[in-house]
C-alpha cells in the first residue's frame, strides 16, 4: 500500500518519502512509518540526510526512541538537524539526561547549534532542574547574541524557573526587548509552579494592563495559582473571562477549572462543572475524584472512580494516587488493596509516586508492617517515600521506629524537608520522647537549613505540654521568632483537656477563640475539661457562649468497610438499614462490659441530661454504632478497621480496650490524631494520645 502511494505521486521520490514520513508523525503512525522505512532503505536514498533527518523524527514523534538512535548512528554524515532531532527524540520521551550528553557530543564535533537546538536542550535543563548546566547553555547563547530571540528568551525564563529560580527568571524576563503570550505564561507559570500564587495572579494583572491576550495556556496556570490560594472570587473572575473568550468548551480548561472549584472548597460547583463538560479525558475525572478526596469526601471519590471504569476510561498514575488517598481516608483496606492489584497489572508499581502513597495507603489503614515492606521493596525512594513511611510509624504511635528510620533516611543521603521534621515531631510527641524531639527541632535550622514553620512549633508545644512540661511549654511559645496562630494555642488547649489544668485551658481557650472566633474545637475541649472538673457551671457558661457566637460542633462520624462498601455513621445514626441488629449488638456488650468493670465516663456527654440520657448517649457515639456494625457483619476473629472524623473520645477508648477483650478481636480505630490498635484489652497508645 505504502509503496503504491510512491510510484502514484507526481513528485520526486525523495520529495514522496517526505510527505508520507511527515504523515506518519502527524498520525504517530509507527507501523507506517517503518514500511516508508522500508522502502528507503531499498532505494539508493537511504544514505540522503534530509531523509535520515526525517526519519529520526518520525520514529522520536511515534514514540520509538530506540530507532531514531539507530537511524541517527547509521548515518554516514549528520548536520545541526540531525543532532537537533535526536537531542529532541530523548527530550521529549523524558530522559533529559541523555538529550544534554548528545548536546555535548554535538559542540565536540565542531557544529555550531543554532536557537532550536538551544531551546530543546534548555528544556531538558528544565526538566531535570539541572541549573548549572542551563547556566552554561545562558553563557553560550549570550556569546552567540541569541538572548534577543523571544522563543530562547521566554525557554530560558521557564528554565530558571523551574529551576526554582524566579528572581533571576523575573530579571531575564523584564529584560526581555520582546515580550509574546508565551514569555508571560513562562514568567506566571515559573510563580505558580514555586508556591508563589500571589505573585503569579498580580503579573497575570499586568499581563492584561500591558494589552496582551491570554491564550488556553495562560487561563490553565492561573487557575492552578488561585487553587493554590483558594482563590475562588478571583477564580470565578477568570471562569467568567474563559466563558467570554469560548475557551469553556477546552477540555484542559474544563479539567483545571474543576480542580479550582474543588479546591476552593465548592465541591458541588466543581461537580456540576464536570457533569457538564461535552468532553472529559482522565484528567478530568482525576480532577473530580481528587477534589473529592481533598475535601473529605472518600465514599464519594471511590464512587466517581467506579464509574469512571465503567465508562471505560482507563486510570492513570495521578488517578490511582487520588483514589488511593481516598482509600486512606476511609481506611479502606480491601479497596486499597484492589487498587494495589490494578497498578501491578498496569505496571505503574515502580512509579515513586504511586508507591509513596501505596505506603501511605497501608499506614493508614493500621497495616505498618505492610507499609514497611513495600518501603523496603521500592527500587526508587525519594523524600516523599521516606516521609510517607515516618508520617506512617508517627500515625500509629512508634515514635521510636520513626526516629530510627529518619536516621537511616539521613545515612542514605538523603535530605529531609519541613514535612519531614513535622511528621518526626509529631512522632515524638505522641510517644513521649521529650529530649528526642527538642534535637530533632534544634538540628532543623543546624543541621539541614530547614526554616521552622507555624506547623513544627505547633508539634514543639504539642510535645512539651503533653508530657506535662507546662512551663517548658509557655517559655517556647513566649521565645517564638513568629506570633502563635490558633494552631499553637489549640495545642497547648488539647494538652490542657488530657492533664485536666483548668487555668491553662481557660488562658489557651481564649486566645484561640480571638484568633479563629468560628472554631468549634477550642469550646469542645475547654467543656471536657469543665465537665471532667465537675463545674457545672463554667460547663453551662461556655455552652451559652458557643451559642451565642453561632458555633456549630462537628459532628462526630465514623466510617467501617465491609465487603469492600464503605459503610459511614454519625452520633445516634439510626439510618442503617441494619440500625435494629446494630443496637441489639451495643446492649449484648453493654451487658458484658459492666461485667468486666467498665463504668461509662458522663463527662464526654456536655449536654444537660439525666446521667441514664448520657449513658444512652455515649451509647450511640458514631466509632461504637460503627464497630457493632462490623461485629455483626464480620466473621469471628477478623480485624475491625474504623476511621473517625474527630479525636476519639475518652469513654469510648476505655470501652473499646474492654470491648477487644471481650470479642478477642483486633480493633484499630484511626482518629484524626492516630492509629489506635485495640487488643486483649489495651491499646498501643498506652492511654497517651
Amino acid at each position: 500500500m505504502v509503496e503504491l502511494m510512491v510510484q502514484q505521486t507526481t513528485t520526486t521520490p525523495i520529495g514522496a518519502y517526505l510527505c508520507l514520513l511527515k504523515g506518519c508523525s502527524k498520525r504517530k503512525a509507527l507501523a507506517e512509518g517503518k514500511q516508508v522505512h522500508a522502502l528507503i532503505a531499498q532505494s539508493v536514498l537511504d544514505s540522503n540526510i534530509f531523509l535520515a533527518n526525517t526519519l529520526v523524527h518520525m520514529y522520536s514523534k511515534c514514540g520509538s526512541v530506540l530507532d531514531a538512535h539507530k537511524v541517527f548512528s547509521n548515518m554516514p554524515q549528520r548536520n545541526v538537524y540531525s543532532w537537533t532531532a535526536i537531542i529532541s527524540a530523548y527530550a521529549d520521551s523524558g530522559q533529559g539526561e541523555e538529550a544534554i550528553n548528545l548536546f555535548q557530543q554535538m559542540r565536540r564535533t565542531g557544529l555550531a547549534p543554532d536557537k532550536v537546538v538551544f531551546v530543546v536542550v534548555l528544556k531538558a535543563c528544565a526538566s531535570l532542574a539541572a541549573l548549572e548546566q542551563g547556566k552554561q547553555l545562558h553563557s553560550d547563547i549570550f556569546k552567540r547574541g541569541f538572548q534577543s530571540d523571544v522563543i530562547v528568551g521566554s525557554t530560558l525564563v521557564d528554565m530558571y524557573a523551574k529551576c526554582g529560580c524566579t528572581d533571576d527568571a523575573r530579571e531575564l524576563f523584564n529584560n526581555m526587548s520582546e515580550r509574546n503570550v508565551v514569555s508571560w505564561n513562562a514568567m506566571i507559570g515559573g510563580y505558580a509552579q514555586n508556591g508563589l500564587g500571589k505573585e503569579a495572579l498580580a503579573l497575570y494583572e499586568q499581563m492584561k494592563q500591558e494589552g496582551v491576550q491570554p491564550n488556553i495556556v495562560t487561563f490553565t496556570i492561573v487557575l492552578s495559582a488561585c487553587a493554590s490560594l483558594a482563590a475562588l472570587e478571583q477564580g470565578k473572575q477568570l471562569h467568567f473571562d474563559i466563558i467570554k473568550r469560548g475557551f469553556q468548551p477546552d477540555v484542559i480548561v474544563g479539567s483545571t477549572l474543576v480542580d479550582m472549584y474543588a479546591k476552593c472548597g465548592c465541591i458541588e460547583d466543581a461537580r456540576e462543572l464536570f457533569n457538564s463538560m461535552s468532553k472529559r479525558d482522565v484528567v478530568s475525572w482525576s480532577a473530580m475524584i481528587a477534589g473529592y478526596a481533598q475535601n473529605g469526601l472518600g465514599k464519594e471519590a471511590l464512587a466517581l472512580y467506579e464509574q469512571m471504569k465503567q465508562e471505560g476510561v482507563q486510570p492513570d498514575i495521578v488517578t490511582f494516587t487520588s483514589v488511593l488517598s481516598a482509600c486512606a481516608s476511609l481506611a479502606a483496606l480491601e479497596q486499597g488493596k484492589q487498587l494495589h492489584f490494578d497498578i501491578i497489572k498496569r505496571g505503574f508499581q515502580l512509579d515513586v509516586i504511586v508507591g509513596s502513597t501505596l505506603v501511605d495507603m497501608y499506614a493508614k489503614c493500621g497495616c505498618i508492617e505492610d507499609a514497611r515492606e513495600l518501603f523496603n521493596n521500592m527500587s526508587e525512594r525519594n523524600v516523599v517515600s521516606w516521609t510517607a513511611m515516618i508520617a506512617g510509624y508517627a500515625q500509629n504511635g512508634l515514635g521510636k521506629e520513626a526516629l530510627a528510620l529518619y536516621e537511616q533516611m539521613k545515612q542514605e543521603g538523603v535530605q529531609p524537608n519541613n514535612i519531614t521534621f513535622t511528621c518526626i515531631l509529631s512522632a515524638c510527641a505522641h510517644s513521649r520522647l521529650v529530649d528526642e524531639g527538642r534535637y530533632v527541632f534544634d538540628s532543623m535550622c543546624k543541621d539541614h537549613d530547614v526554616s521552622p514553620t507555624k506547623e513544627h512549633y505547633a508539634c514543639m508545644v504539642d510535645l512539651l505540654a503533653r508530657a506535662g512540661c507546662w512551663a517548658d511549654a509557655e517559655l517556647f511559645i513566649n521565645k517564638m521568632p513568629i506570633q502563635p496562630d490558633s494552631v499553637v494555642w489549640m495545642s497547648l488547649l488539647g494538652a490542657a483537656r488530657n492533664h485536666g489544668h483548668l487555668e491553662i485551658g481557660r488562658r489557651a481557650f481564649d486566645l484561640v477563640v480571638k484568633l479563629d472566633p468560628k472554631n468549634a474545637a477550642p469550646y469542645v475541649l475547654l467543656s471536657n475539661i469543665y465537665a471532667a472538673a465537675g463545674r457545672k457551671d463554667e460547663l453551662a457558661k461556655i455552652r451559652n457562649e458557643m451559642k451565642d457566637a453561632g458555633v456549630k460542633k462537628m459532628p462526630g462520624c465514623s466510617w467501617i468497610e465491609v465487603d469492600k462498601q464503605v459503610h459511614a455513621f454519625v452520633v445516634g445514626d439510626a439510618t442503617h438499614p441494619q440500625s435494629k441488629e446494630i443496637l441489639a449488638e451495643l446492649d449484648r456488650l453493654a451487658g458484658l462490659m459492666k461485667e468486666a468493670g467498665y463504668i461509662p465516663d458522663l463527662s464526654f456527654v456536655l449536654d444537660n441530661v439525666e446521667d441514664e440520657e448520657k449513658e444512652k448517649a455515649l451509647c450511640k457515639h458514631s466509632e461504637k454504632l460503627a464497630l457493632a456494625f462490623g461485629l455483626i457483619s464480620t466473621p469471628p476473629g477478623t480485624t475491625i478497621r474504623i476511621k473517625k472524623n474527630l479525636r476519639v473520645c475518652g469513654d469510648c477508648h476505655n470501652a473499646t480496650k474492654i470491648i477487644s477483650k471481650i470479642v478477642r478481636r483486633e480493633i484499630i480505630v484511626m482518629d484524626a490524631n492516630i492509629s489506635h490498635h485495640f487488643k486483649d484489652g489495651f491499646c498501643s497508645c498506652r492511654d497517651y494520645w
